[in-house]
């Protein structure tokens, strides 16, 4: 589950996009001004703790990709081990996961938040 950033050619201002794989089509807008018009950035990356090993093949044996709430507590334990800040975007979207909401539905959702902020 991937999270894109871009830099709003409009507004300037740094947008995150949640996406549900990474085959997943990017319809990208604004969350600011609702522009269109972005730049993609070459996000930041965190680097593990001691103890946290990413390369472990077995790490994620158990994950079930197709429940939401499962890769949610994935996503919370990675955010929780890597340290980083992820902004409140991230943590409502897994907070609606954990809750059972669908991932599709989440990011629609999203995505209709950024046609009505188009006037501003």
């Amino acid at each position: 589950m991937p999270i894109y950033e871009y830099r709003c050619l409009a507004c300037k201002r740094r947008t995150s996009v949640f996406v549900r794989s990474v085959t997943s089509s990017v319809a990208a807008r604004c969350e600011h001004c609702g522009s269109a018009r972005l730049s993609r950035l070459i996000s930041r990356f965190a680097t593990p703790r001691a103890g946290l090993n990413l390369n472990d093949a077995g790490a994620m044996d158990d994950l079930d990709e197709n429940d939401p709430r499962a890769v949610a507590r994935w996503a919370r334990e990675m955010k929780d081990e890597m340290g980083d800040d992820l902004g409140p975007e991230f943590d409502d979207m897994i907070t609606r996961m954990e809750s059972g909401e669908d991932p599709e539905a989440i990011m629609s959702d999203a995505t209709d938040s950024f046609a009505g902020d188009e006037d501003i």
